[in-house]
């Protein structure tokens, strides 16, 4: 397999597009710690293999110091750490406060370059990777999540960033998913018929699958992405077809 004997960390890793990494790290053969303030209502789990669950609250700069030094030592080395807890609420810019969206960007920017920071030393020791969970929010407009898109875009220039500061010892990537279908789904786009009409505007035809972002994921990881670093892989089905080419009555059909 191949991953088999390495130690990953995925924040966020108890639901979502997160369980599906930490399972797709799983079935690779790495050894698997999730991390997320709540612990997960089920285990992660894949082919007999279990992730360990432990509590930590990104925003806590001592707490995820000493997260990252306890599993290095209770494992031993630290190979991967896969920055993906995030996420926001629906909300216009002017329906918040400046603060709000300022948690919005602490969560989705600043928590992932302090685990980061803190996982350094033990990624340099083992010739590690970091991958990045960015969005396609971050590369086109994104209104109702007007700071979680500039908080995505912010993630991707500082990995590009990372990579070269850090390179040669700790490779740094990007992964920026599309639509994925999740347990929290309708939340942003609706009942199934809603889901149905989303699908329908990606080339491919549906969501992803949380597995198939953790596929990705366990690439850019792994030896085989050994020349792989400041990149930015789109998972995202095609994207998006552009709106004029349905507007426009130039070159349609009599």
């Amino acid at each position: 397999m191949e991953l088999k004997g390495r130690v990953a960390v995925v924040t966020g890793g108890t639901r979502g597009v997160g369980a599906g990494i930490a399972r797709a790290f799983l079935a690779a053969g790495a050894r698997v710690v999730v991390c997320a303030r709540r612990p997960p209502d089920a285990a992660v789990e894949e082919g007999g293999s279990e992730a360990e669950f432990r509590p930590l609250d990104l925003r806590d700069g001592p707490a995820v110091h000493a997260f990252f030094a306890d599993v290095a030592a209770a494992y031993g080395r630290l190979d991967v750490l896969v920055n993906n807890a995030g996420g926001t609420p629906y909300r216009l810019l002017d329906e918040g406060e400046a603060a709000r969206h300022a948690r919005v960007v602490e969560l989705n920017l600043t928590a992932p370059l302090r685990a980061s920071l803190a996982a350094y030393e033990h990624l340099r020791a083992s010739g590690g990777s970091i991958v990045m969970i960015g969005s396609v929010s971050g590369t086109r407009p994104s209104p109702g999540t007007a700071a979680y898109g500039a908080a995505k875009a912010g993630l991707e220039n500082l990995a590009r960033s990372m990579a070269v500061e850090w390179a040669p010892r700790v490779r740094v990537n990007t992964l920026v998913p599309g639509m994925v279908r999740t347990e929290l789904a309708h939340l942003h786009y609706g009942d199934d018929a809603g889901l149905a009409a989303v699908a329908r505007t990606v080339p491919a035809g549906r969501l992803a699958e949380p597995r198939e972002i953790g596929d990705a994921a366990v690439f850019l990881a792994s030896a085989r992405a050994a020349y792989v670093t400041g990149a930015s892989l789109l998972v995202h089905g095609g994207g998006e077809r552009p709106a004029f080419l349905d507007a426009a009555t130039a070159n349609r059909e009599q």
